[in-house]
């Protein structure tokens, strides 16, 4: 058992030294920051989905913005598109389970929002939709994905793509880099120095 145990975090450790190294996903991210800030300063909004354990992530996330990270600071607009049960059962029974996010889009979303999509697999039908609808709506899209970024790379705006094709090592990747994301965002919305603890004054 201590094998697997071992093994297991030398798996995980190597996905994200792959992800550290990376030097287009590390663009990514701050592109994705950037963006996702100059929203906020306009008054827009970040929208969040994923489906299973992404599911879990895009609320973790959204947490994050409403409440805080590390530092208490004013709330930042984010809304999880996966927590309402009323919604995602009715447009489930009523509709399909691909069109969970596109109708909520099609309700909530605005021009100028950001939409991030979180996907292991990166073909989920229902973000494939929802970023289609984003598209005409002017929302601008970022996706964290694995898989090389299946289908979704090529609708996403933004494309952060976790070095792996293992759906666990992925997922604890891409909560680092949700967390890391959230921090940008922040040091783009108030400043570089938020968030910076202030050094040991000297003796």
């Amino acid at each position: 058992m201590n094998h697997l145990l071992r093994n297991q975090l030398q798996q995980t450790i190597s996905t994200v030294t792959l992800a550290m190294e990376d030097e287009l996903l590390a663009d990514s991210v701050m592109r994705a920051a950037q963006i996702t800030s100059d929203a906020m300063k306009r008054g827009n909004k970040l929208l969040v989905a994923g489906n299973g354990g992404s599911a879990a992530d895009a609320q973790h996330l959204v947490a994050e913005f409403v409440s805080r990270l590390t530092v208490d600071r004013p709330a930042l607009p984010a809304i999880a598109l996966t927590t309402d049960t009323s919604i995602l059962t009715a447009i489930g029974n009523d509709y399909a389970y691909e069109n969970v996010f596109e109708r909520q889009i099609e309700a909530i979303g605005c021009a100028g929002d950001v939409f991030l999509g979180i996907s292991t697999s990166g073909n989920a039908k229902n973000l494939l939709k929802a970023l289609r609808i984003c598209v005409g709506k002017g929302i601008q899209t970022i996706g964290y994905i694995g898989n090389e970024g299946g289908a979704m790379k090529s609708l996403c705006d933004i494309a952060v793509i976790v070095p792996s094709k293992v759906t666990m090592h992925i997922q604890e990747c891409q909560l680092a880099l949700e967390h890391i994301f959230c921090m940008m965002v922040e040091r783009f919305y108030f400043g570089p120095e938020f968030g910076q603890l202030p050094q040991k004054l000297s003796e």
